[in-house]
């Protein structure tokens, strides 16, 4: 990073992305280093993703974020999943849950047995056997504390949030923590005439901010990453169609439900996210099959409450950098690439690439080696929640309508089709080690859209059929019972971290 008695990072851009590396880096790395960031007021965010998974609880946790203080500050409710509504068959709907589906039982997973009570007939849907699912039908939510040994599954949970009021509750986290705000848009860049690193960014008012290590937060246009360095764009539209979003805020109603509604459309999915002071919604489409004017009228047409502004619409290509660190430029948040919002995925790839910034921050001269481990890990990453977005779409069976018959009958990529073939034939999921979704996700998006294996594994035969059939149901019977014991969400918002109305429009 040059030999300078303080090294000095300079962040490009603010929104959720520029506001999460900054307040990460005023936790670790202020005073060690010197940590600026630059944002034009002219320059608007896209700021759409307001739904998260639970490793964000992680993310504020390690800054030292009150969660009750989160929640009033960002409108912010709680998330157990996510409801897929008619992306198997267009009458049928599915949650993808965070929480453990069933329960363990020897060596295979609850799932086999599962199958096998299918095959008999005496398994009900499999939302029933998790307590998640099962919480999310009563819009019922709790702060639980399982005792070791509990019978009982844990309860992770994520957020939604208003994105662009969590920016400004970062903003001043990390300004108290020694963050230098610059205000400016960036007019020009200076590069080392020797390395071809960049040393410097220019601002229209005449400022110059000079740095050892840049961190692209620019959003789609990727200003350093792309447009200066030309790291180069894996475009993956031949399997992720969708390329626009037309975005409006309704106002809220009740009940307050702890899920994202993912609905499908006819070119595309609608999201529904639940806010304290307001609903979230958008419709993600094709342009190919769909117009804008068509898109945002069906998207008008299907909220629960009155629109609170006016529609917009944000263009969008999906797929990834080639690089996201080149030089002494790393992308972090859109600059890095985007694959699209269904998995509510977005603000977890900022928070991965935060920590891999953090893992391979350099104390003096950048290496190759640095760059090559990140490019790789984020390279992976992205491609493996890649391939799972591609799943809801290829595991339609909305037969009939042009832009799902497509994705239905696609080549998909090989890795995804290894897994589908593996769990259709014998109900085995195996993803790697280290991708964001485990086995849990994938048997709960498979089984929710109808790809159901043709066998199970025979271990489940060693329980008799009438402790089965005791086991499922003495499963569902106390995940109802637990449930029951918990408080409306609604009212637990409400009681735990109202929301702070000065902060909505200060």
């Amino acid at each position: 990073m040059g030999e300078v008695s303080q090294p000095r990072i300079v962040v490009v851009g603010g929104g959720t992305a520029g506001w999460m590396t900054a307040a990460a880096l005023a936790r670790f790395c202020v005073p060690k280093f010197s940590v600026t960031l630059v944002e034009s007021d002219e320059i608007g965010i896209v700021g759409v993703g307001e739904a998260t998974i639970p490793s964000i609880r992680d993310f504020n946790s390690a800054l030292g974020i009150n969660e009750a203080e989160f929640l009033a500050a960002t409108g912010a409710t709680y998330k157990l999943g996510i409801a897929f509504e008619g992306w198997g068959r267009p009458n049928e709907s599915y949650v993808h849950a965070f929480g453990l589906v069933g329960s363990a039982l020897g060596v295979v997973p609850f799932h086999q047995y599962w199958l096998r009570g299918r095959q008999l007939g005496i398994s009900k849907p499999l939302g029933h056997y998790v307590l998640h699912t099962i919480a999310i039908a009563g819009n019922r939510f709790a702060h639980v504390e399982r005792p070791a040994g509990s019978p009982l599954p844990p309860m992770p949970y994520a957020f939604h949030f208003d994105a662009s009021l969590y920016a400004r509750f970062l903003r001043g986290f990390a300004e108290q923590r020694g963050v230098v705000r610059q205000e400016g848009r960036i007019v020009s860049i200076e590069r080392n005439g020797e390395n071809g690193d960049v040393s410097a960014v220019l601002l229209a008012n005449g400022t110059r901010v000079a740095g050892d290590l840049f961190i692209d937060c620019s959003g789609f246009r990727g200003l350093l990453i792309e447009q200066e360095l030309e790291a180069g764009f894996e475009d993956w539209s031949q399997w992720l169609q969708c390329d626009r979003a037309v975005a409006v805020p309704c106002a809220r109603v009740e009940p307050l439900m702890p899920l994202t509604r993912s609905i499908a459309r006819e070119a595309g999915w609608q999201w529904r996210i639940p806010l304290q002071h307001r609903i979230g919604n958008g419709h993600v489409f094709s342009s190919r099959r769909i117009s804008e004017d068509e898109a945002t009228a069906q998207l008008l047409a299907n909220l629960d409450g009155e629109p609170m502004a006016d529609p917009r619409t944000i263009r969008f290509k999906t797929g990834r950098r080639r690089k996201t660190w080149v030089r002494n430029v790393v992308a972090i948040g859109l600059s890095s690439g985007f694959i699209e919002p269904l998995e509510s995925t977005s603000i977890h790839l900022i928070q991965t690439g935060i920590n891999r910034l953090l893992e391979l921050l350099p104390a003096a001269e950048i290496t190759d080696a640095a760059r090559e481990d990140y490019n790789q890990r984020s390279a992976f990453e992205m491609e493996r929640v890649r391939d799972f977005i591609i799943l809801h779409y290829h595991a339609n069976q909305r037969e009939g309508e042009p832009f799902w018959d497509e994705l239905r009958t696609m080549e998909v990529p090989e890795e995804l089709k290894h897994k589908m073939d593996l769990f259709q034939a014998i109900g085995r999921v195996s993803p790697s080690f280290d991708e964001l979704f485990d086995s849990r996700a994938w048997v709960q998006v498979m089984i929710g859209q109808n790809v159901i294996p043709e066998s199970y594994n025979p271990v489940a035969d060693l329980l008799p059929e009438p402790r089965l059939r005791e086991f499922l149901e003495g499963l569902e019977r106390s995940h109802v019972q637990e449930v029951s014991r918990m408080p409306d969400h609604g009212e637990f918002v409400a009681k735990f971290g109202p929301m702070n109305r000065e902060m909505e429009t200060a």
